[in-house]
């Protein structure tokens, strides 16, 4: 089910209309097309994008291979968690797979939010240690389950994506070949 981006903000910790108020201002609306690269490994991020409508995906490069690891789409939040924390250049590089719309928030004026008002501080508490917890369960993933597993919970977890990423960053994203994913996928067919 596809949440509302107000829905995926207010889920993350409760914050009154007026505070919902003061952070849909600072939101500036835009219209990207495939392809386009949202920030670049090595760079420092100064926004933080909600998506709207379409999907993307971060990604790195590691021995000239582009190593995908995430992957975001309606009402998912997308910021380089080294900028967004420390202000330093991110590791990772956010390329939109398909046309989108998000709602881009510049980082320093939320951080100045953040700072005058307690539920914005909260909820980016909230948003920082949730997003702990989901790097910590993908790291448990490819400790303990095979590519078959994580392929059938990925099924389980967001069916759709299947239909709308390329199956190489999809092969990527689970750590193995294309010709393992097909493998794969056969046998849970």
């Amino acid at each position: 089910m596809v949440q509302t981006i107000e829905q995926a903000i207010r889920q993350l910790y409760p914050i009154s209309d007026k505070t919902f108020g003061q952070l849909t201002a600072l939101m500036q609306r835009q219209e990207l097309p495939k392809g386009h690269i949202l920030f670049r490994e090595g760079e420092v991020s100064h926004k933080v994008f909600f998506i709207e409508r379409g999907i993307a995906r971060a990604f790195c490069y590691r021995n000239d291979q582009e190593v995908t690891f995430w992957f975001g789409a309606e009402s998912d939040l997308v910021f380089s968690y080294y900028s967004y924390v420390a202000n330093k250049p991110g590791y990772e590089t956010v390329e939109l797979l398909e046309n989108a719309v998000v709602h881009a928030i510049d980082l320093a004026r939320l951080q100045d939010l953040y700072l005058t008002n307690i539920e914005l501080a909260n909820w980016g508490r909230k948003l920082a240690e949730y997003e702990l917890i989901k790097t910590e369960e993908r790291f448990m993933v490819f400790q303990f389950q095979s590519a078959t597993e994580r392929y059938t919970a990925l099924l389980q977890q967001n069916p759709g994506l299947i239909q709308r990423v390329p199956l190489n960053q999809i092969a990527s994203y689970l750590g193995v070949t294309q010709v393992t994913l097909s493998r794969i996928r056969a046998e849970v067919r």
